[in-house]
């Protein structure tokens, strides 16, 4: 009896760790390295295809290992028109929500242009806009990174920003 009681402790316990050791290796920003392994080096967008910033794109893995891919791009080809509101690409393998707007998993465009974030298909119809935040605290605006920011994460564009999250 005696062993028994102790074995379920045992049992008890190591779910406990693994547990917590989940929990802890929850959602996440990728590194550098695992970016560049996963960033594409151009990317289609409106009937063209940029040269990707890959030093300019960031990424974010949740729990269950499903990527976010966010960057920049060369837009110089593209009309005056688009170049206003095609900043860079967004690859998501998970549901993300900005702000009370919801994206499916899939591929698309976005940029911040006049306080607002919008995004747009690849066929560059806009989904939705919503408003940016600035960030006159920042100490080190980048062309683009991401954030952690409580159960999100801040898209940042220089100062601009959206909290985007994960499902």
């Amino acid at each position: 009896m005696n062993s028994n009681l102790h074995l379920m402790r045992r049992t008890m316990w190591l779910v406990v760790l693994v547990s917590l050791t989940l929990a802890q290796a929850g959602a996440q920003i990728l590194t550098g390295e695992q970016v560049k392994k996963l960033a594409p080096t151009s990317y289609y967008f409106a009937g063209q295809s940029a040269a990707v910033q890959v030093r300019n794109t960031a990424g974010l893995k949740n729990s269950a290992g499903k990527v976010v891919l966010a960057g920049l791009v060369d837009t110089s080809g593209y009309s005056t028109a688009i170049q206003e509101k095609y900043q860079g690409f967004l690859i998501t393998e998970t549901k993300l929500s900005f702000d009370g707007a919801t994206l499916d998993p899939g591929e698309y465009g976005f940029g911040f242009k006049d306080g607002k974030f919008s995004v747009m298909n690849v066929a560059a119809t806009d989904l939705f806009s919503i408003a940016s935040a600035n960030d006159d605290q920042l100490k080190h605006p980048v062309p683009l990174q991401l954030e952690k920011d409580g159960a999100g994460y801040r898209l940042y564009a220089g100062r601009k920003y959206v909290v985007v999250k994960m499902d």
